[in-house]
């Protein structure tokens, strides 16, 4: 007699990269500009990466990441970049669940200094929706289950931190090694260079 098996469930890494970066006055894209000998976006990829995702997939928009991307990663290119942040998001949803991923761990393309445990850490927390804290807040990355894709905003320049605004009772806050620093401006790269 055969015991019953649930099916298995696959978690696939999401970072999102697709903005333009407005504020960063540097001579490229923020995410194509060198810190610690290598573009500002492989640190994010390369951190998920390690953490052992099933998948990682990079949403990118405004500029094109191919060329500094490993060939392990999926890039899903957002059309609709412009529209802000919850247009990746929901690519990214709508494209992990064609896959079959039931949970995606979503972080930041210009956050350097998010190391693989964090990601491996939020990805293990047992509530739908998971945010990390590296000492100052909920902050990416961000867990959620397919229970909570249809909630995430459909429009907007935000993506789960609308969600986590809504519903905070559902949070875990996963406390995290590393930083959340995020590189938004030229003075915000002399801090990692």
């Amino acid at each position: 007699m055969s015991t019953y098996e649930p099916p298995s469930t696959t978690t696939a890494a999401v970072i999102l990269a697709a903005g333009a970066g407005r504020r960063f006055a540097g001579p490229e894209h923020k995410l194509l500009t060198v810190v610690r000998g290598k573009p500002i976006v492989r640190h994010a990829v390369d951190a998920a990466r390690e953490a052992g995702f099933d998948e990682v997939i990079v949403v990118s928009g405004c500029v094109d990441l191919v060329a500094v991307m490993p060939d392990d990663v999926t890039i899903l290119h957002n059309e609709r970049w412009e529209d802000g942040q919850s247009t990746s998001l929901r690519a990214a949803t709508m494209y992990a669940d064609a896959r079959g991923h039931r949970t995606i761990v979503v972080g930041l393309g210009d956050q350097p200094g998010v190391p693989a445990e964090a990601w491996k850490a939020v990805a293990a927390a047992e509530s739908d929706i998971a945010a990390a804290d590296f000492g100052s807040g909920k902050r990416p990355p961000v867990k959620l289950t397919d229970a909570m894709w249809a909630s995430l905003p459909v429009s907007g320049d935000e993506g789960a931190r609308a969600l986590m605004r809504e519903r905070p009772e559902m949070v875990e806050v996963v406390a995290c090694e590393g930083s959340d620093a995020d590189v938004d401006t030229l003075e915000d790269l002399r801090r990692w260079s």
